[in-house]
């Protein structure tokens, strides 16, 4: 399977053949496409499983079209090694769409490790889109340490969006100064046996530091998910919510732990976590307009990951 296979796949043939587009593709361990515009700089070195990624935004600069990457297995059996370093220097911003695409997965490893930092005023989003082989035979495991500078903005959102998910591990630790704002959400669908595990933190150590952690899940068949989310708050007004909900079928299993600590009188952090069946009302609804009970189960889950 060549590059423009893992394009179409995901989708993505016309936004990685436009010339005008910020870019980086990742082929296993070897950078097969790329392309910089004006402020964003990408340092890249190949090693033997994967791809050492330095980029860096310089100050001031607004991105203003998304940058597009996508991190691509085509083999049945491998192991991805993807190291990120993003910096975005001060007043600069950008918005990242990654694609994570395994489309022949049935032994396959992705492993991410990433540290993000922003400095003063500065804005970074990105959205991770992944998509996985119907065999359930991959295992993605991300990890990222993010630092947020005074006033910075930050929002991360991570979804499987076709195929199986097989093993997710990911671990997110986020420490945000005065007055930034982190947003972080992740909504994954678990069937057959599938594993998922969710670990985020995020630390409000600045005045008027603002935090929210959401999380969406349904595990259904023998899939299981446990989400450990911890918001911290130490600093006079601080704010923050911790939010998950997960949907559980069949013989899925599901654990949530939400955690709140708030270490000054004048920070506050809730928290809201529900774990169960899809609403019955809900169910009888969409079966007294004709649906199927698995037609209507999917609708109720569907909207869950919306």
């Amino acid at each position: 399977m060549d590059i423009d296979q893992i394009y179409k796949a995901a989708n993505l043939l016309s936004t990685f053949h436009d010339p005008e587009a910020p870019k980086l593709s990742i082929n296993l361990n070897r950078v097969v496409d790329s392309q910089l515009t004006k402020g964003l700089d990408v340092d890249t070195r190949e090693t033997e499983s994967g791809v050492d990624v330095q980029i860096n935004i310089q100050k001031g600069v607004v991105i203003s079209r998304p940058v597009h990457l996508c991190f691509g297995v085509t083999d049945e059996q491998a192991v991805q090694r993807i190291k990120m370093d993003i910096h975005v220097e001060e007043g600069a911003q950008i918005q990242v769409m990654a694609h994570c695409v395994f489309p022949q997965a049935v032994d396959v490893k992705h492993l991410m490790d990433a540290v993000i930092t922003l400095e003063k005023n500065a804005r970074y989003s990105y959205l991770e889109r992944h998509i996985h082989s119907q065999d359930g035979g991959i295992s993605v495991i991300p990890n990222a340490r993010i630092h947020l500078g005074e006033n910075a903005r930050f929002r991360t959102d991570f979804e499987l969006i076709q195929g199986r998910v097989g093993l997710i591990d990911m671990n997110y630790e986020t420490i945000c100064a005065a007055g930034s704002v982190m947003e972080m959400t992740a909504k994954i669908n678990g069937t057959h046996d599938d594993i998922i595990r969710i670990h985020e933190t995020g630390h409000l150590n600045g005045q008027s530091a603002r935090g929210v952690l959401t999380t969406k899940v349904a595990v259904r068949d023998r899939a299981k998910a446990e989400v450990h989310n911890k918001l911290t708050a130490s600093a006079p007004k601080a704010r923050g919510h911790v939010d998950c909900k997960e949907i559980i079928q069949d013989q899925g299993t599901a654990v949530a732990i939400p955690i709140v600590e708030v270490n000054h009188p004048k920070a506050h952090v809730t928290h809201e976590a529900s774990i169960g069946s899809v609403d019955s009302r809900q169910l009888q609804t969409l079966m007294a307009r004709g649906l199927s009970e698995d037609d209507a189960v999917e609708l109720i889950i569907q909207g869950l990951l919306s």
